[in-house]
């Protein structure tokens, strides 16, 4: 039985991200060394989805209303911030450990640990920031996500690079 979906290992998917990368690094190679810009597009990229999918969720899925579970209710800004959470988390993980990072000799277990704690701080920095400048300071919640993004980019990259997948 043939299908036109093929499945891709884990390598050539990683192959073909890493050769798309470095078909542009030119462009790019006076001003940063490779690894800087594989996470720079990498990131960039799954963080461009991730507010993409904020978007799209804030603005058509919950549309602006509450999201309540039962048990705990969520304003949609919070809501739509959970919801592409559980998207981009693993493509993150992913692109950092087999694109970003792949030179890092710790195991992937421990990688994938270090990762996730650091991406827990992020996430209740995220919470907070966004209830900060949404609801305290009453910003547009869109670029109050912009501006969350800015600040978990950095702290991502720092803890990414000297404890998670530090070589």
């Amino acid at each position: 039985k043939k299908t036109i979906f093929a499945p891709v290992s884990m390598e050539k998917t990683q192959q073909i991200i890493t050769q798309i990368l470095d078909f542009f690094y030119p462009i790019f190679s006076r001003f940063l060394n490779k690894q800087t810009y594989y996470y720079l597009a990498c990131g960039g990229g799954n963080t461009f989805f991730g507010l993409v999918l904020y978007y799209l969720f804030y603005h058509y899925y919950f549309q602006k209303s509450i999201w309540d579970l039962g048990f705990i209710a969520f304003e949609s800004h919070i809501a739509s911030f959970i919801l592409s959470f559980t998207i981009t988390f693993p493509i993150g993980f992913f692109l950092s450990r087999y694109v970003v990072w792949s030179e890092s000799s710790l195991r992937g277990r421990t990688q994938l640990v270090r990762h996730l704690i650091f991406v827990i701080i992020s996430v209740f920095m995220n919470y907070g920031l966004l209830k900060l400048f949404v609801e305290i300071f009453h910003w547009w919640a869109m670029p109050s996500q912009i501006l969350t993004t800015v600040i978990i980019v950095i702290f991502s990259y720092i803890s990414q690079r000297f404890i998670s997948f530090k070589q």
